[in-house]
């Protein structure tokens, strides 16, 4: 059962609307995780654990998605379930695509990018993911740079993840927010993850090690007028994060997999993945979940901290 009241065609959950109403903590997670980021039944099961994960650390779990053309906030768990079995054919959505999949009535899972929108019409600034996309390798031949970094650049939301997903060009990523304004923010680590890894070897803007500290930088970023979003990067719980020699092997060993088949575009994720968590006998896999849940948890506490001091779930100057 859902509420029209948001602006200006965001459907959200009851359990959602009264939150926002009453100003309490609220993250928003995407929905690719679900259709295209897990097998079926682990991607259901790891999505209500992750909306578990934040209502335990005190906020209100958002998962966004576009079911029969309309925009949602919040879903039940019927909803969660039928992502996870359509899988790969439910469409996967960026910015471009929404309305096309609104006027054609479909459903819809989204990606970061078209998540940040929906969250911020929403009134929803925390959305924790498990990687960014970026810049991808081999751009000066392809072009190939994620919506994510364009949407980074312009709506208002702060991404919780665990880097920029290390199948892409990180150097390249980095410049690309660096150019675009976006902040890039350790929590608790000098270092930028790399996903499976807890160290790229490349350094972030700040380190904080407080989400009060977090939530004081999203008010004052967004009360000068700065639109645009956040990045506060996370490192994969220690137990299970991967060498980053053994991991940019099958990285590169699926990289040249997915040349050699002639696949881009929207399937290269997803086939990255999948090649990745065979080659690794499934570790790979269970690292992604143990991040995710890690993100999870540190946006809750960033948005608690933020409710805290913005007295709102929008921003207050912008």
């Amino acid at each position: 059962m859902s509420a029209r009241s948001a602006p200006p065609a965001v459907e959200l959950s009851r359990e959602v609307a009264a939150a926002i109403a009453e100003k309490r903590a609220v993250v928003a997670l995407e929905s690719t995780i679900i259709s295209h980021g897990m097998p079926y039944p682990q991607n259901v099961e790891t999505a209500l654990r992750l909306e578990k994960t934040v209502r335990d650390h005190g906020a209100v779990p958002a998962t966004i998605a576009v079911i029969d053309g309309r925009l949602r906030a919040g879903l039940d768990a019927s909803d969660i379930d039928m992502l996870g079995k359509a899988g790969k054919r439910i469409t996967k959505l960026s910015r471009r695509d929404i309305p096309v999949v609104i006027a054609r009535r479909q459903h819809g899972a989204t990606t970061v990018a078209a998540t940040m929108i929906i969250a911020a019409l929403a009134g929803i600034r925390v959305f924790a993911t498990g990687g960014i996309g970026g810049v991808h390798r081999g751009v000066e031949s392809t072009m190939d740079i994620s919506a994510d970094l364009e949407e980074l650049g312009r709506t208002s939301v702060a991404v919780v993840c665990a880097g920029i997903k290390s199948i892409l060009d990180l150097p390249r990523t980095v410049e690309y927010l660096e150019t675009r304004g976006v902040p890039l923010i350790g929590f608790g680590t000098d270092a930028l993850p790399a996903f499976y890894s807890r160290s790229s070897g490349l350094g972030v803007d700040c380190r904080s090690d407080s989400p009060a500290e977090i939530a004081r930088m999203m008010r004052a970023k967004w009360q000068l007028g700065l639109d645009g979003g956040l990045v506060v990067t996370v490192p994969v719980p220690e137990e299970h994060a991967m060498p980053a020699a053994e991991i940019d092997a099958v990285i590169e060993e699926a990289l040249a997999a997915m040349e050699e088949a002639g696949i881009g575009g929207k399937a290269a994720t997803p086939f990255l993945l999948e090649r990745i968590a065979a080659r690794t006998t499934g570790r790979s896999l269970d690292a992604n979940i143990a991040l995710v849940l890690n993100n999870a948890a540190v946006a809750a506490r960033i948005a608690v901290e933020y409710g805290k001091i913005s007295g709102s779930g929008a921003p207050t100057g912008g």
